[in-house]
């Protein structure tokens, strides 16, 4: 196997550990198999669902990091705290010239393991969550 394979189903096989590790978290909080069978299939959904949006989440969040819509923040926070504990440093940077250093520095990644682990488990939550409101969902008006 090549490297670069094996590192991706590192990577893969550690988005899936944190993702079920997220949804037993969930189970734990919420009581799986003490209740009923429709409220045990809430849980199930609850806790896909939850883990899956989670890291859906952190995927977006990761990509627009990396695109440089938080640089702004990174300088202003680096400003004020150089405004107050001097560390020897150039002072004032320029935004522009900060930005242009982070961008060059950064490294893009084509890697999708959370995107694609994150929308695996939140589809699957989704369709839990679909079984139990065509099963047992009852209005009662």
């Amino acid at each position: 196997m090549k490297q670069e394979n094996k590192s991706r189903l590192i990577k893969y096989i550690v988005c899936i550990c944190v993702a079920s590790l997220i949804t037993l978290v969930v189970f734990w909080i919420q009581g799986f198999f003490t209740h009923s069978i429709a409220r045990n299939l809430q849980v199930l959904g609850d806790g896909f669902t939850v883990s899956g949006a989670l890291l859906l989440m952190f995927a977006g969040m990761m990509f627009i990091s990396g695109e440089g819509a938080l640089i702004g923040i990174g300088w202003v926070l680096r400003n004020a705290f150089l405004t107050f504990f001097p560390m020897g440093r150039k002072r004032h940077e320029l935004y522009r010239d900060y930005r242009e250093r982070k961008l060059k520095d950064a490294k893009k990644s084509s890697d999708h393991c959370l995107l694609t682990v994150g929308l695996v488990f939140f589809l699957i939550g989704v369709a839990i969550t679909f079984i139990w409101y065509y099963k047992f969902y009852n209005v009662t008006v």
